[in-house]
């Protein structure tokens, strides 16, 4: 039995294209890209995996 090696919904054309769309992708285009997914009331920043679940419970709480 063959099992698939990509997330729902990928396949190895889609996976060929994100590869060359951020091949191609500019500095500049990555930075104008990365900015456009951070609202203005939030940060990003690096968390020690043993923490993640708290953080996304803190998370939440806050948003409920």
């Amino acid at each position: 039995m063959s099992r698939n090696m990509f997330p729902e919904g990928w396949d190895a054309a889609k996976v060929q294209r994100v590869l060359a769309h951020y091949g191609q992708q500019t500095e500049d285009e990555a930075l104008a890209e990365d900015e456009a997914g951070v609202e203005s009331s939030e940060t990003v920043m690096n968390v020690p995996y043993d923490l993640v679940p708290k953080v996304r419970e803190l998370i939440a709480k806050h948003q409920s």
